[in-house]
């Protein structure tokens, strides 16, 4: 799967969320500052080429339509993260977080307890 580009990230989140629709849809959902339409088109246009969409052409128009889920985007997306800046241990995510302190004991307390119960007895 390849990397996307922070935009096409961005256009894709809209995808998701919305589950498809048109160029217009899309824009209409995206935070300020907007892309131009055209710059949007495009964007959707490269999405299309790797894979992460599919056009189906209504009259004038064109409806996309997401075929790679959000869950299975964030998997990859975050075991290739975790890989190129973490040596592949979230081990070491999770202490980049501590020492930043964006991780507090309390959340660090929680993420024990769901790694807890969901060991097989």
């Amino acid at each position: 799967m390849e990397k996307l580009t922070q935009q096409e990230e961005e256009a894709m989140q809209v995808i998701w969320e919305t589950q498809g629709g048109f160029i217009k849809d899309f824009l209409d959902r995206l935070p300020e500052p907007k892309p131009p339409y055209t710059t949007l088109a495009s964007t959707v246009k490269n999405l299309e080429k790797k894979a992460f969409v599919q056009g189906e052409k209504l009259g004038n128009t064109y409806r996309y339509l997401p075929l790679i889920k959000a869950e299975e985007y964030k998997k990859k997306f975050m075991k290739g993260f975790v890989g190129n800046y973490f040596q592949n241990s979230y081990k070491e995510l999770v202490a980049f977080f501590v020492k930043e302190k964006q991780l507090s004991p309390q959340e660090l307390k929680e993420i024990m307890d769901m790694i807890e119960n969901q060991k097989p007895n």
